[in-house]
């Protein structure tokens, strides 16, 4: 048992993959990464650096001697130059020249874009293995009819595969965006002190088309090709603003899907995976509650309120940098990217293992279905010749008594005896039983999936290569 507190987020949500891209193992390593990639550009273009100190760079590049690290931290109070120390306690003759030029947000803000990339690129992989299984779902489902809803009432007929579509377009409109995002990354750069790349300007003799093929240099060989066009000491917090937003939409997302299965769950119609040994309630044995789509509720409301913290870090960014970003950082990213990580694990779950059941579906569609085919009775018997203000007045009569009935004293619906029973309606008597078949009151729901996973789904999977991803924790 832990004495000190330790973070859900990593302890029961988000699994291994992730909380290893914001370690601080994976930062440190980055950071060397970083000061032998700018080295190696500063030698190719004149600067007098040796091979021998990068190769002795190199030769330290994951082997990092955190003890002096820590011990020089407590010393300078200064993380990056703490181990700028260390590594050059390692590296010897790369001493003098590791970190040359730079200042601290050279390793700091790329690293954090770099943890950044790497974290989309596992949402990226979780958000197609929902989508898949969501398609799926779709397709099995798009012709079985369930009671639509607006208000929370029950409105006209749906399919349970057309719903699904709606889970799944939301999700594809995040894709959309995550696409965008990723498609246009960029690096901070090598950009100095203040972002006018002073530093770099006086190593090279203020030769400027030097520091420009320096910037490049760099980020190429970290495997980028853009960096931010202008920057203050850090990148523009807006960007970090417009992360954290498009992880609070895949939670808005996810959030909708589960609250919808929370409701299904209530109604008996679908349900989360329920395992033999799970304990639905510790007073109540027979309850099955949807433990795992309220988890994804909970986890998605922490997502959802993450923009505004960093609306206000990119707002009060006086001028070129101020160091109240930092802290903040070190909670927000990685929480954010925890918690959706946790969020898509439940996900890929639940979408997984639903359980439909189709009888208690039909049973409610015909609890409701007899109000909704009274237009479609009350056309057939115009159309026979019937007066339609006369059986308009007679529908709306027994519709009162047969919801009475059932409102007041809990009977079922009977509405279609009592048409059945009244010979203004004689004409349609023979085949009411047709009329109320519900694959008619579904209208285009079954097409409009087709259509659907045809023009929007089918091609993202085809221009997208992917591997279904297991989560590494329980949910």
């Amino acid at each position: 048992m832990k004495e000190i507190y330790e973070n859900p987020l990593i302890t029961r949500y988000a699994d291994r993959k992730m909380a290893q891209v914001f370690s601080d193992d994976h930062k440190f390593r980055l950071w060397r990464k970083l000061w032998i990639a700018l080295a190696e550009s500063e030698k190719e273009l004149g600067l007098d650096i040796s091979d021998e100190q990068i190769s002795e760079m190199k030769k330290y590049a994951e082997d990092i001697n955190y003890e002096f690290a820590e011990k020089e931290e407590k010393i300078v109070r200064h993380d990056v130059m703490a181990h700028v120390h260390a590594f050059g306690e390692q590296a010897k003759k790369a001493k003098p020249i590791i970190h040359l030029g730079a200042t601290s947000c050279f390793v700091t803000d790329n690293a954090e874009l770099i943890q950044i990339r790497d974290a989309l690129d596992i949402v990226r992989t979780k958000m197609l293995t929902v989508m898949d299984k969501l398609r799926a779902f779709a397709i099995k489902y798009k012709n079985l009819p369930v009671l639509g809803y607006t208000h929370l009432q029950p409105a006209q007929l749906t399919t349970l595969g057309k719903r699904a579509t709606l889970w799944l377009y939301d999700l594809y409109l995040d894709y959309e965006d995550l696409k965008h995002l990723t498609d246009n990354f960029k690096l901070r750069g090598v950009k100095g002190t203040t972002g006018t790349q002073a530093s770099f300007l006086s190593l090279f003799d203020s030769d400027g088309e030097k520091v420009k093929k320096l910037e490049k240099a760099v980020v190429k060989k970290l495997g980028f090709k853009k960096v931010f066009a202008v920057s203050g000491q850090t990148y523009t917090r807006k960007f970090d603003y417009s992360v954290v937003s498009l992880l609070s939409k895949i939670a808005q997302s996810a959030y909708k899907f589960a609250n919808d299965m929370r409701i299904m769950q209530s109604f008996k119609e679908v349900e989360e995976p329920f395992e033999k040994t799970q304990i639905g309630s510790s007073a109540m044995a027979y309850k099955r509650n949807p433990m795992r789509s309220e988890r994804i509720c909970a986890l998605a409301r922490f997502v959802e309120s993450m923009p505004f913290n960093e609306a206000v870090t990119s707002s009060t960014q006086w001028f070129e940098r101020t160091l109240d970003d930092s802290a903040n950082k070190r909670l927000t990213i990685p929480q954010a990217f925890l918690a959706i990580d946790g969020v898509l694990n439940i996900y890929i779950n639940v979408t997984e293992n639903m359980v439909v059941y189709p009888g208690v579906i039909s049973k409610r569609i015909n609890d409701e279905l007899p109000f909704m085919a009274t237009e479609e009775i009350l056309m057939e018997c115009v159309k026979a010749g019937g007066d339609r203000q006369e059986l308009h007045e007679a529908i709306r009569r027994h519709s009162m008594e047969s919801a009475k009935a059932v409102k007041e004293r809990g009977e079922r619906n009977d509405l279609i005896d009592r048409i059945k029973a009244d010979d203004k309606f004689a004409t349609v008597h023979g085949n009411i039983d047709s009329i109320l078949r519900p694959e008619k009151f579904t209208g285009r729901a079954s097409e409009q999936v087709d259509d659907f996973l045809r023009d929007c789904i089918d091609p993202l999977f085809a221009a997208e290569k992917y591997e279904p991803f297991e989560p590494d924790i329980k949910v």
